[in-house]
């Protein structure tokens, strides 16, 4: 792996920030540079989020995602925007739960995941960000699956101990998506 860009979006609420935070956070566990910019529209819930997460072995010259490697769109108006930017030979991920299309591009792969049908028999809605990151991580292996894993382990701790493993059953699932 040299260089990676990857753009995440969708509704306030989904998870998305969560899912650059983690990817970022491994990357950094992991020994890699990785930069991580968040972007908010004007609600807190429901507006528009996204977030640029670049990882690399080597120097991160702006951690602005204009051609990202992969696009992981949680809702339609991601997709929408962001399907033409990403490059030749990359990877869309796309959350059927929500979006009702296929990606119209044929230089890239598509990958579909049904993130919140996957988050509700699982128990908690919540999870559906983690049952997209799992698909990312199986299809992409920019990092390692059990370095995630000890993200959120690091990241619930205490009375929160008990989500890891909830989270970590979501990351599974969505793993057999790929």
């Amino acid at each position: 792996m040299d260089y990676h860009e990857i753009l995440i979006s969708g509704f306030g609420g989904q998870g998305v920030m969560a899912i650059g935070k983690t990817l970022a956070e491994a990357g950094m566990y992991e020994g890699l540079n990785v930069s991580w910019l968040p972007s908010y529209g004007p609600e807190m819930r429901g507006g528009t989020a996204n977030c640029g997460v670049a990882i690399a072995k080597g120097e991160i010259i702006s951690p602005i995602v204009l051609e990202p490697d992969y696009l992981i769109a949680m809702n339609l108006p991601s997709l929408d925007k962001f399907e033409a930017t990403v490059k030749s030979g990359g990877a869309i991920f796309v959350n059927t739960s929500i979006v009702k299309r296929e990606v119209t591009r044929e230089d890239v792969r598509a990958i579909y995941v049904p993130s919140m049908e996957i988050a509700a028999e699982i128990g908690n809605p919540r999870v559906a960000n983690m049952a997209m990151l799992g698909a990312f991580i199986e299809a992409t292996k920019l990092l390692s699956y059990d370095t995630i894993v000890a993200m959120l382990k690091a990241m619930f701790t205490g009375p929160k101990a008990s989500l890891v493993a909830l989270n970590e059953e979501a990351l599974k699932q969505g793993a057999k998506c790929v």
